[in-house]
């Protein structure tokens, strides 16, 4: 994606920037949040440290995502989701069962609330008198419908469509009626968690009322280790609770697998994006060996930053993990979908206009992020000191605002600054995505690939590691089992790929860049999405 912005605007501090944030947001969002999840599963099934069960989630799912790459994690992503499916239909037909059906649930889940309230506050432990409802008041909400439409929307066209861990899959796609059918299919898996994770969720509050819904901050620290609330532990307090010995070893598998699947996808492209847009502007000569080594040791620093950052997410947005994660994305994100958006569909954009946008949209999420933070996000029962003037409005509005601003900068300073000849964006924007013509790039790649050095100059070695691998690539004996290990941990196996011809090289990437599709299956897959929407529109109409 950085890469993307580099053709489409030329220069080097979009390219950078945008590397930079979405490793920061990894931290924030993604790997400390997965790591908090998933130690608090085994935590709560194994009764192990949160740390101590951090680390072995870590050990196993660094394992082979270092080892294997986009391939292995490919593989079990795909292998996981079955299990993830086939176990959570298991879950969910227990915790119906255990409730009576569908309206019993309905009616239990109004008058499940904790026996310990002393003199807080009925609003802080009752449910939500529109807890079934998807669409809540604009202003009362939690869930403001507004936001709820616009400004997860903004959020998720940053996620789905431009965020590296997705698109790095859709890139690795045969062809694009993969692509396409892998989104769409995508697509129908998102339709179950409302029915495999949050009405299981709700069950559990039902079940465990003392528990999952407690509101007296001393009740909780020694439910779940949090004075802000226990909501966290709803789902896997419900696994071990509920599910037969068998189908709990079921559950917690599939517990891990979809943690694991999420923090593999997340090292992956962290280790693509550090390498090819940070690494290679230190080491412009660097060799594919040199990346993956400097990719692999980087992972390990952007593990040890988010087990510190585990804390902070544990107490955030009164303990409500999904509110900590979208609150976070709100503050950051906005700007870059702004700039995405203009970039593929207004061809007057240019590197000025994202790039002044992109940074004044930043400066004020990070205005608000800071306030929260140094202020806290509080509980229902010890409420924040934040002044209403900054933490006042939604997160999911506060998204809003910030998309629209970031708009107005990037399209008011590209309007009064000189725009892009078409010439450098033949099939990098809308308007010009069928164009033939050959492109002229604003600026040529900054690395090349160094395939045929042998013989490493040790004097312009900046880094430690590149020592290494010249002691362990000049022998030319059979490596003993110890450097074997070594070798294929940092992917140093020894292969030799066959060298191409310019003839060969040109075919190879008209393959890699050919859009053309089947008519049969390009019309299989848009009817797909089609039904895939209709279906999308009546569930949100239905539990509206």
């Amino acid at each position: 994606m950085p890469e993307y912005l580099k053709k489409r605007f030329g220069g080097q501090r979009i390219r950078i920037y945008l590397s930079v944030l979405s490793l920061a947001l990894y931290v924030f969002t993604k790997i400390s949040a997965d790591m908090f999840s998933g130690a608090i599963f085994i935590n709560q099934a194994l009764g192990l440290n949160i740390y101590l069960a951090v680390v072995m989630l870590l050990l196993i799912t660094a394992l082979y995502t270092v080892t294997g790459g986009l391939a292995a994690v490919i593989y079990t992503d795909t292998l996981q989701t079955i299990i993830m499916v086939v176990g959570s239909f298991i879950l969910m037909g227990f915790a119906f069962n255990e409730v009576g059906g569908y309206e019993s649930f309905q009616e239990k889940y109004m008058k499940a609330v904790p026996s310990m309230t002393t003199n807080i506050s009925a609003s802080c432990y009752e449910p939500r008198a529109d807890s079934f409802h998807i669409f809540r008041n604009a202003i009362t909400g939690d869930l403001p419908w507004p936001g709820l439409v616009f400004g997860l929307t903004i959020q998720a066209m940053w996620y789905w469509c431009t965020d590296q861990v997705i698109v790095q899959r859709c890139l690795s796609a045969k062809n694009l009626s993969h692509v396409k059918a892998g989104c769409i299919l995508c697509g129908y898996l998102k339709l179950l968690p409302m029915f495999l994770m949050v009405f299981p969720g709700m069950i559990s509050r039902i079940l465990y009322a003392d528990e999952v819904a407690c509101v007296d901050p001393d009740a909780c620290l020694k439910y779940c280790g949090a004075s802000v609330g226990c909501t966290n532990i709803a789902y896997p307090k419900l696994v071990v609770d509920l599910m037969p010995n068998g189908l709990r070893g079921l559950m917690l598998s599939v517990m891990m697998a979809s943690l694991m699947s999420s923090l593999t996808s997340i090292f992956n492209s962290a280790s693509t994006l550090f390498t090819m847009d940070i690494y290679t502007k230190i080491r412009r000569s660097a060799t594919e060996r040199e990346l993956m080594i400097a990719g692999r040791v980087f992972i390990l620093g952007l593990i040890g930053v988010s087990i510190a950052w585990i804390p902070v997410v544990q107490s955030a947005q009164s303990g409500q993990l999904f509110d900590y994660i979208q609150s976070i994305t709100s503050y950051l994100t906005p700007p870059v979908a702004a700039v995405f958006m203009l970039a593929i569909f207004c061809k007057r954009v240019n590197e000025t206009g994202a790039f002044y946008g992109l940074t004044i949209g930043l400066l004020i999420g990070l205005s608000r992020m800071i306030a929260e933070f140094a202020y806290g996000t509080g509980s229902c029962v010890n409420p924040s000191n934040c002044p209403t003037i900054i933490c006042g409005v939604h997160y999911l509005y506060f998204s809003i605002i910030l998309f629209v601003i970031s708009c107005i900068i990037i399209v008011g300073l590209s309007l009064v600054t000189k725009p892009i000849d078409d010439k450098h964006l033949y099939r990098l924007c809308w308007s010009l995505r069928n164009c033939t013509e050959e492109r002229v790039d604003l600026e040529q790649d900054d690395w090349i690939d160094n395939q045929e050095s042998n013989n490493m100059d040790i004097e312009d070695k900046q880094i430690f590691f590149i020592a290494f691998v010249s002691s362990i690539t000049e022998p030319e004996e059979e490596p003993g089992l110890c450097k074997k290990v070594v070798m294929s941990f940092c992917g140093l196996e020894k292969q030799t790929a066959p060298k191409l011809s310019p003839e060969e090289q040109a075919e190879l990437q008209k393959q890699l860049t050919d859009t053309t599709e089947k008519p049969l299956w390009r019309n299989v897959v848009n009817a797909n999405a089609i039904i895939l929407l209709c279906v999308a529109v009546f569930l949100h109409g239905f539990y509206g």
